[in-house]
């Protein structure tokens, strides 16, 4: 290889750009004060954008600041899984190689599918995490390596770049927020066009804040004076300035390309008016074996190694050298800094002369390309070996070496979870597929991976490959690459394929990723699908396929209908797992199976089943089942009451997630978290779990749940106005089209306690009603048995408003008839069920303190400082209804109130210091202090009288409170219907309500007269 060649850049001069420099000088002092930057430096082809970068890096050596670049690789229309990220990490590995050693912290085989170099990439099963654990570990290597230093990483070329690569991206912009970081990426924005895969990204990118877009427009006629003065060394005649500004429209690289030939010819007389033309003398003017080299290295790729040119050129070394020199000499080539090899000064240059080659010539120049590669696969890096021979063989259009050339390049994309990459290569193999003789599809053997399907990882010696094989490989790639709706059409095309062939397996196994997909794509449910998966393996021996499609409805049914029937379904799950040996899928079922044991109220037993799956996973290192039992056992545990147990749970998922790089996944762990931590009392730090939560969240359930939880804390804290935007979030993530239990009541609850805040009683009604006929079957006390208590508090606090009366006797029968239905199994179902029972009993006017006292006894030992908070307020509120007696409501209120006010349950501090005005009781002070207070019985009328109505105004509030109108109270009074309307008017005032209805709620709720 040449490596002594002098070259000179054509134009010496920086111009303008220097508003451009500022914003990315800028952003380097940022990052240098710990704050990471992101940004994209957008302009078409020739602008300037590799120039305006080489001085930003130059001003970033000089503050001794790190940097990496890598390129998008285009090798045909395809590029290479993460190429330019293996190649910047290569960079900084030179660069920095103790502290990238580091900074890996044990992941280096993980992340060997990103940089080969750093070894064997660890033999993780796939699942659909595996990306996203690839790029959180890529993310935090990047901010670990650049904690103590400033790192400048920069990705060229953005408009080649493969789908995981443009994910990858997106993934870094989207999370990196700590380190010392600059992450630079350029594209070519006139080839963005509206269907370019890279639009939507930048549309994406758009969006964030912490990303910044950077355009460069064309150079003004003043500054391609100043360009071609420092080009020529001399001030141009201001006529070649206007004809060069006319004919390259202020484009940087046309600018140097008329200039050099002006440099050439004397003048511009001569200069073609097609810049393609002018770009391609300066190649004919080469001598013909250069002319030769540029071809070969145009149809190449972005770079050509040096062997690999010498073995297609077929040159003598020296002929080779010779040809090179002439092609760097003339600055039409570029040795390659990162590998040994040759690449086009300017990207435009080579595709004019790609362009220029004769079809044949096109696939002779491939052709060569694969035989050499074949023969020889050391002439390239082993990360790009499969992706390059199977691109050299489907440009050479020779679909017999293609075709297996293509399926070994998805099984190594697979491998380095480039599944977006997968798909394409099985995409470009069906289509293949046809043009192949029979004989040499069948020397292909199925591929060794698409989950339970049939056919996978069969012996050479078994079943040839089948199209259908494809179609499976390419669905899953579909759905663990995030196309789910690509998943799903190649789903429902396998099943019309497969008819009525006699295949059962093979379209069971298509209706459950139909099933999956519909789900993911809130389309449906998804319960019809594996319904016909399970009708198509009934009857059959057991087989992986079956064990799965079981243990798919064992899954759909606890989410959606947990009892008795899905229990059993669980059960057969394990048992055809563990008898056909996929013990993944045996304990995914078993996993399944302990969270409805829990639910059938063999606590123990469930438990013991879900920490011996989480265990079991761990030592297997099934990621998949890891981060499942990450979620549902914490969740499990705050369904029984065991919220301590629960956080610690939740602790380990949150470890585990973060070491395996599950964000999502993570997500759900932490805001389950902050579901135990709000039961514990714990508000700040649940606010905090949740908040943390939120920038993990990738899917739109997350994103619900933690929307949820932020709801559950804004509405016991009285932040009404939070409250409904995060149900509007919730309703906006979730939808209703997979109506899971844990999606719906939570929002139905919040709802009813935001209509009823606002006095919309008829909208809670019609809201709990509507989740009634729905059904709280068994399974869902967690979620149900809250909802109930909430109807049956809206309707007490309701009592003596004459409007809601005549609905209230059917609401409260229809949650007794839930309540009696649902088990209460577990001490906290239990409290819960005496809790409903006394708001019931409250709503009716009918409660006594012996049903708040039952209700306290049952919270005492939960750890629902909440709850029974709630419930001594209530008892208190009895107390001095039924005996006047301050003394036992005093210390009720006291704890009460300390509680609330530690908690910030500021509806509830305000309900307990009205009540305790109301009974002339001293609550402590923010001090703890409580002043003195006579200790005899205080009279009910004493509450009436610290409203401050007179004895003829108590007379018409009672009646007021009965439902009279003025003319009815007039009557029974003996006065005049205009002095009874002075009166109300006066009471309304005095009480600090606006209407007759909160007039009459409030006498209700503080028990002030005997009504009827």
């Amino acid at each position: 290889m040449l490596g002594d060649v002098e070259t000179n850049t054509v134009s010496p001069v920086f111009v303008g750009r220097a508003g451009e420099l500022a914003a990315l000088t800028d952003a380097l002092t940022r990052a240098a004060a710990g704050e990471p930057q992101a940004l994209l430096v957008g302009g078409e082809a020739g602008v300037g954008k590799t120039r305006l970068v080489e001085e930003f890096l130059a001003a970033a050596c000089r503050r001794e600041a790190v940097v990496a670049v890598g390129g998008c690789v285009e090798i045909g229309a395809d590029g290479l899984p993460y190429a330019p990220f293996a190649t910047a990490l290569r960079a900084l590995r030179r660069a920095l190689p103790d502290e990238l050693t580091e900074a890996l912290a044990g992941q280096e085989g993980e992340l060997a599918r990103l940089l080969p170099e750093l070894g064997e990439a660890d033999r993780t099963p796939n699942d659909e995490h595996g990306t996203a654990r690839l790029f959180e570990l890529a993310a935090r290597l990047l901010e670990r390596i650049s904690v103590a230093r400033t790192v400048v990483l920069v990705l060229e070329d953005l408009h080649w770049a493969d789908a995981s690569t443009r994910h990858l991206l997106a993934y870094l912009f989207r999370t990196l927020r700590n380190g010392r970081l600059v992450v630079v990426a350029t594209y070519r924005a006139d080839d963005v066009h509206r269907r370019h895969p890279l639009r939507p990204l930048i549309a994406e990118l758009d969006r964030l804040r912490t990303v910044r877009r950077i355009e460069l427009d064309r150079f003004s006629h003043a500054e391609v004076g100043r360009q071609l003065t420092g080009i020529l060394a001399m001030a141009p005649e201001a006529e070649l300035v206007d004809d060069i500004f006319d004919r390259s429209d202020g484009n940087a690289f046309f600018v140097e390309e008329l200039a050099r030939s002006v440099e050439c010819c004397g003048d511009s007389s001569g200069l073609s008016d097609s810049l393609r033309d002018l770009l391609l003398v300066r190649v004919e003017a080469l001598p013909e074996n250069a002319q030769r080299i540029a071809r070969i290295i145009a149809e190449g790729g972005s770079t050509v190694e040096h062997p690999l040119l010498a073995a297609v050129a077929g040159l003598t070394e020296d002929d080779l050298d010779e040809a090179l020199r002439a092609a760097v000499g003339a600055n039409l080539l570029l040795p390659s800094p990162d590998t040994d090899g040759y690449r086009f000064r300017h990207s435009l240059v080579r595709e004019a002369v790609s362009d220029d080659l004769l079809p044949g010539e096109r696939t002779r120049l491939n052709r060569r390309y694969a035989q050499a590669l074949e023969g020889d696969p050391s002439l390239v890096r082993t990360d790009e070996r499969a992706a390059r021979l199977a691109s050299y063989w489907y440009a050479a259009h020779d679909a017999v070496k293609a075709l297996p050339a293509v399926l070994q390049a998805a099984v190594e994309a697979r491998s380095r979870f480039a599944y977006s990459e997968q798909l394409r290569l099985l995409e470009r193999a069906m289509e293949l597929w046809d043009d192949v003789p029979d004989a040499v599809r069948a020397t292909l053997r199925p591929l060794d991976h698409s989950e339970a399907y049939p056919g996978c990882g069969c012996e050479p010696s078994e079943d040839p490959l089948r199209y259908l094989d494809l179609m499976a490989e390419a669905t899953v790639a579909a759905r663990f690459g995030g196309d789910r709706e690509r998943a799903l059409t190649i789903a429902k095309k396998a099943l019309r394929l497969l008819g009525d062939d006699g295949d059962p397996l093979r379209a069971a196994w298509f209706w459950v990723q139909r099933s999956l997909m519909m789900q993911s794509l809130s389309r449906g449910d998804g319960r019809q699908e594996l319904a016909t998966a399970e009708d198509l393996v009934r009857g059959l021996q057991p087989s992986a396929v079956h064990a799965d499609v079981l243990a798919n409805v064992a899954s759909w049914g606890a989410l959606h209908r947990p009892g008795a029937e899905t229990l059993v379904a669980a059960d057969r799950a394990v048992e055809y797992a563990r008898l056909v040996g996929a013990e993944s899928i045996e304990l995914h079922a078993r996993l399944t199976r302990g969270w409805l044991t829990i639910d059938a109220g063999d606590v123990e037993e469930g438990l013991a089943e879900m920490y011996g799956v989480r265990d079991r996973a761990e030592e297997l290192h099934l990621v998949g089942v890891m981060s499942r039992a990450a979620i549902n056992l914490p969740s499990s545990l705050e369904s029984t009451g065991r919220s301590l147990e629960a956080v610690a749970a939740a602790d380990h998922g949150i470890e585990i997630c973060h070491r395996h790089g599950l964000p999502e996944s993570e997500a759900w762990v932490r805001a389950n978290q902050a579901q135990s931590l709000y039961s514990l009392g714990h508000w700040d730090e649940s606010l905090e779990a949740a908040d943390a939560a939120a920038p993990l969240a990738r899917s739109r359930k997350s994103n619900g749940l933690v929307s949820a939880r932020r709801a559950d804390l804004a509405l016991a804290r009285g932040d009404f106005e939070e409250a409904e935007e995060q149900l509007a979030l919730n309703r906006r993530h979730l939808g209703l089209h997979d109506p899971q239990p844990q999606h719906l009541i939570c929002p139905v609850r919040h709802a009813m306690t935001l209509a009823a805040h606002q006095g919309r009683l008829p909208e809670a009604r019609a809201a709990f009603e509507a989740q009634s006929d729905t059904g709280l079957p068994p399974g869902t006390q967690r979620y149900a048995l809250p909802l109930l208590r909430t109807a049956a508090a809206i309707e007490a606090d309701a009592r003596g408003l004459p409007a809601t009366d005549p609905g209230r006797p059917a609401i409260l029968d229809r949650i007794r008839g839930h309540l009696r239905r649902l088990p209460m199994l577990v001490p906290v179902w239990a409290a819960y069920g005496v809790l409903i029972e006394a708001e019931l009993a409250r709503a009716e006017g009918a409660d006594t303190p012996d049903h708040w006292c039952r209700a306290a006894r049952a919270f005492a030992t939960l750890q629902r400082p909440y709850e029974l908070a709630q419930v001594r307020f209530r008892w208190a509120e009895a107390t001095l209804a039924a005996t006047g007696d301050r003394t036992p409501a005093a210390g009720l209120l006291r704890e009460a109130h300390a509680v609330a006010l530690r908690l910030g349950a500021q509806p509830l501090v305000e309900n307990i210091e009205l009540l305790a005005g109301r009974g002339r009781i001293a609550l402590a002070g923010r001090d703890g202090t409580v002043e003195d207070e006579p200790a005899q019985p205080v009279p009910a009328v004493d509450a009436i009288e610290s409203f401050g109505l007179t004895s003829r105004e108590r007379e018409v509030h009672r009646l007021v409170a009965a439902g009279y109108t003025n003319r009815r109270i007039a009557e029974e009074l003996y006065i005049s219907p205009k002095t009874a309307s002075v009166h109300v008017s006066n009471i309304l005032a005095k009480l600090n309500v606006s209407s007759r209805g909160e007039a009459a709620a409030l006498a209700h709720r503080f028990r002030l007269y005997t009504v009827g």
